[in-house]
C-alpha cells in the first residue's frame, strides 16, 4: 500500500490534493503540534489585488504545545469575513453558483468547534467535488507515538505501507532520518509537484493559492488541470542531489 502523512491544512492548495489523489490512504498528522500563522490555520485566494490571506483566529492562550486536534477556533464569526472576501474574489466566475453554497455551509462554524474538524470538513468537500476518492485516516486513531521520522515510520508499520510518499518540504529532516523507514521495508519517496497554469479571473496568473481558486475558475476540468502537474516522484538519491545543488547555489 502506498500512502502519504500530512497535517490538516486550511483551504489547501492543489499540491496537497495533488498528493492525495496518488496515494491508497492518506493519513492526517493531527496529533503533532501546532505551529501559529501555518498553514493549519489559513491560506490564501486570488483577487484583483492579487493574493489575499485567509486566517482562522484559534486559542493560543496558555496553551503552547498543544496538539493540532486540541486546537479551538477563538472567534465562530471568523466566516463572515472570509465569506465575504471569497465572494469579493469570485462571483463572477462562471462557477461561483456551483460552490459559494457549499463552502458556506461548512464555514459556518459552532462556539469552541475544532480548527481540525473545519479544516477535514473543507478538505473533504474539495476531495469530493473533484472526484479525489482516497480514504482519509486521523493518526489520532491508529495509537502510534514517536518525534518526527519515528511516528511517520510506526504510522508505516501500523498501515502495512510499503511505499511512503512524503511532501517535498520534509526533506530537510527526513533524509537524516530515512533510515527509519527504510529498515522496516518501506520505500521513501518524494511529491513532486510543478504548478500548472490555467485561467484566472484577474490576470496575471499567479500560483500557489488554495484549490478552491481552481474549482471557482475552472469547475469540471479543475481535476485533470489538478493532474497535469503531477511529476514521477523523486527517490531518496534525487532529493539528495536537488538539496546538494541548492547547498551549492546558495553557497555561490
Amino acid at each position: 500500500m502506498k500512502i502519504a502523512i500530512s497535517q490538516p491544512t486550511y483551504l489547501p492548495w492543489v499540491g496537497y490534493l495533488d498528493l492525495m489523489d496518488q496515494v491508497d490512504l492518506f493519513v492526517i498528522l493531527d496529533n503533532v503540534q501546532f505551529v501559529k500563522q501555518s498553514w493549519q490555520q489559513r491560506n490564501r485566494i486570488k483577487t484583483a489585488a492579487g493574493l489575499q490571506w485567509l486566517t482562522v483566529p484559534v486559542k493560543l492562550h496558555g496553551r503552547f504545545g498543544q496538539l493540532i486536534n486540541e486546537v479551538e477556533i477563538r472567534e465562530p464569526d471568523f466566516h463572515v469575513d472570509h465569506l465575504r472576501a471569497i465572494e469579493l474574489a469570485y462571483r463572477r466566475t462562471r462557477n461561483f453558483d456551483a460552490y459559494f453554497s457549499e463552502i458556506r455551509e461548512r464555514l459556518a462554524v459552532r462556539q469552541s468547534e475544532l480548527l481540525v474538524d473545519l479544516n477535514l470538513s473543507l478538505l473533504t468537500w474539495i476531495a469530493a467535488t473533484l472526484q479525489i476518492k482516497t480514504p482519509l485516516v486521523r493518526a489520532s486513531t491508529l495509537g502510534q507515538s514517536g518525534k518526527r521520522t519515528e511516528l511517520l515510520a510506526n504510522i508505516c508499520s501500523e498501515l502495512e505501507a510499503a511505499t511512503y510518499i512524503s511532501p517535498a518540504g520534509s526533506a530537510e529532516y527526513l533524509l537524516l532520518e530515512e533510515e527509519l523507514l527504510t529498515g522496516r521495508g518501506v520505500e521513501v519517496l518524494f511529491h513532486h509537484y510543478k504548478h500548472p497554469a490555467y485561467h484566472q479571473l484577474h490576470k496575471p496568473f499567479i500560483p500557489f493559492a488554495s484549490a478552491v481558486d481552481l474549482m471557482f475558475n475552472e469547475g469540471a476540468d479543475a481535476l485533470n488541470i489538478l493532474r497535469s502537474g503531477r511529476r514521477p516522484c523523486y527517490s531518496v538519491t534525487e532529493m539528495r542531489q536537488l538539496q546538494s545543488q541548492a547547498a551549492t547555489a546558495v553557497g555561490s
